[in-house]
């Protein structure tokens, strides 16, 4: 059976691409070192092979289910959240003060990238507990910690976000869960969400819900929001359950894939009070809520990477034993008497598994690059500490959005190599399929994170911040051409990324002329644009990295090891990198055919 990740490849992007160790300099990581860190993501793949992996399939044939007004989920559920309490993953960012273990976000979320990869559903449970408990810390007051972060660090309790409502899904200005002060000081909180992931099980104690709720009298729209922690059971002051908070789960959504992770309705004061605890500053709950929301987009975008790479490396595998056919020679000849070759010598299938190659590594890397932009955001000067922090809010819809539509896309080419066996449950592909395609969809659409980039991020302090990744484009332009064999590359790279610059500002003149539908209408196009040249940059990063490598004497088994990478950015930029130029045609073209013209009745 092949193998679900490829270590070689993590270990090479956060050792020698990233430099993860020159983290340990500054004081909140120094108690960490390159052998704790390469030592955690063993741990990580030993579990993952043993309890993770096993029970991919079983988890899909066997699903989340709502019974008798409990949600069924399968049992190594309660192995994984207790391990994750255990060795302390879902405090692992948490600061020492406050249960947690001081990692870097970039260690935590290649840890999160393995165990995705064995199975994303299973910890999407310990995932938002964290996410959940890590809003609590930032934003909860002393009390509030004190009583619901513990048992969520420890994975005895679980967590939740509630955002969506039955008629406010992507536009949360229309939610209506109301929240009433209390005499006490909670608030009695009411209403429904739907599409609550992990939102109920029997192998937790109790939940804490994250819950958008409006308070009597509060502003309309998203400035009224505010942000209430809801347990599901009523806690003493002993912070042990007693009963019931009158939170009701109503049912489970059945999906079309990552079946074995729950997506529940709930029903918070149906059946009497139900308090909750403010979280924050009122009518600044959608506020604290993007920043979880943010966390979980790059979580969303590590499982899409995590998955086209476990199909790629399934597919990968097939290829290299699957005999069929046979090569056609320069002549355009074949011997029909010759043996039969496996398939991965016919260039088609070749171009497939590169693609995937390409996909996978390549959403990886920016995933990985996000996640160091983060820690040195909270770990550099003030000055440095801007820098990073916009870097990270520009890249983060990219990081979200890439490895979610691509990572469908590489996953399809995947089935295909398989041909009729990539369509059955013989294999995992057809399952990968339908897991990642939820991922465009999770924590705000591809359309919804489309506009947030064209429409806020690169226009981010009048363009500062955009510069900031340009200079970023321009040191690997430079590493990259020092090398003979890179440097036509770096400089199509660097042609790419002016031509990136000129279209956003001929775009941003037809917001200025006041056609601001027109400028956003094609957001989703531009999404594509822009990515297309981030992960061309994070190819031809970890093309001179290695060539470095080369040149600096690595020997033959690595040598292969790192010409592979640069074979892989020669392909990105001949099959995918190109498609920009027509895409840039399609952003300038003149004609507005997605905007509804009542004029001349043309409807849809």
């Amino acid at each position: 059976m092949a193998d679900y990740v490829d270590m070689k490849t993590l270990k090479f992007l956060l050792k020698e691409v990233y430099d993860a160790n020159k983290l340990t300099k500054y004081d909140k990581f120094k108690e960490y070192d390159v052998e704790s860190f390469e030592m955690l993501l063993d741990s990580t793949k030993s579990f993952s092979d043993k309890f993770l992996k096993p029970f991919y399939k079983e988890m899909d044939t066997n699903p989340a289910h709502y019974k008798n007004g409990k949600i069924i989920v399968h049992p190594s559920v309660e192995k994984v959240m207790r391990n994750a309490g255990e060795n302390g993953s879902i405090g692992s960012i948490f600061s020492y003060d406050d249960g947690g273990m001081q990692l870097p976000l970039l260690i935590h979320q290649a840890n999160g990238f393995i165990a995705g990869a064995a199975n994303n559903g299973a910890i999407g449970y310990p995932g938002l507990t964290s996410g959940a408990a890590h809003l609590i810390v930032t934003f909860g007051n002393d009390e509030l910690k004190k009583r619901f972060t513990p048992k969520m660090i420890s994975g005895d309790w679980g967590g939740t976000m509630c955002l969506t409502e039955p008629q406010a899904g992507s536009s949360l200005s229309d939610i209506i869960t109301s929240a009433k002060k209390l005499s006490d000081g909670s608030y009695s909180i009411k209403g429904d969400k739907i599409f609550i992931s992990g939102g109920d099980h029997d192998y937790c104690d109790n939940f804490v819900h994250l819950v958008l709720a409006r308070i009597d009298g509060a502003p309309k729209g998203t400035k009224g929001i505010s942000l209430f922690a809801v347990p599901k059971n009523n806690i003493d002051e002993n912070h042990n359950v007693t009963d019931s908070n009158n939170v009701t789960t109503i049912g489970d959504f059945q999906k079309l894939g990552e079946k074995g992770f729950c997506t529940t309705h709930l029903a918070f004061g149906e059946k009497g009070v139900c308090k909750g605890w403010l979280v924050g500053t009122e009518n600044k709950g959608l506020s604290h809520m993007f920043q979880m929301m943010n966390s979980a987009r790059i979580d969303v975008g590590m499982k899409g990477a995590s998955l086209s790479t476990a199909a790629y490396l399934s597919s990968l595998e097939y290829a290299k034993e699957r005999p069929q056919g046979r090569r056609i020679s320069s002549s355009g000849n074949k011997n029909i008497e010759s043996d039969q070759v496996n398939i991965i010598e016919h260039p088609d299938v070749r171009r497939m598994l590169l693609f995937q190659e390409c996909i996978s590594q390549g959403s990886l890397a920016l995933l990985l690059q996000c996640s160091l932009y983060y820690d040195l955001s909270k770990v550099e000067s003030d000055e440095k500490k801007e820098k990073y922090h916009d870097l990270l809010e520009i890249l983060t819809p990219i990081a979200k959005t890439y490895p979610a539509e691509k990572g469908l896309e590489s996953i399809s080419n995947g089935l295909q190599v398989l041909g009729g066996y990539g369509f059955c449950t013989d294999y995992d592909l057809e399952q990968y399929y339908r897991d990642i395609r939820i991922m465009s969809i999770y924590e705000g659409t591809t359309g919804i994170q489309s506009l947030d980039l064209m429409g806020r991020k690169i226009i981010m302090k009048n363009g500062e911040s955009f510069k900031f990744l340009i200079n970023e484009f321009k040191e690997t332009i430079e590493k990259a051409s020092t090398y003979e064999e890179l440097k036509p590359y770096a400089n199509t790279f660097k042609n790419y990324s002016k031509d990136l610059s000129d279209t956003i500002m001929e775009l941003i003149q037809i917001a200025i002329k006041g056609d601001h539908e027109r400028y956003i209408s094609d957001a989703t196009i531009f999404m594509e644009y822009m990515s297309n040249v981030v992960i061309a940059w994070q190819w031809l990063k970890i093309s001179a990295c290695a060539k470095e490598k080369i040149i600096n004497g690595a020997d033959d088994h690595l040598t292969s090891f790192y010409e592979k990478k640069i074979h892989a950015m020669k392909f990105y930029f001949k099959y995918e990198l190109t498609r920009n130029k027509g895409i840039k045609e399609i952003l300038l073209h003149p004609d507005s055919l997605t905007i509804p013209n009542k004029e001349k009745k043309i409807f849809i």
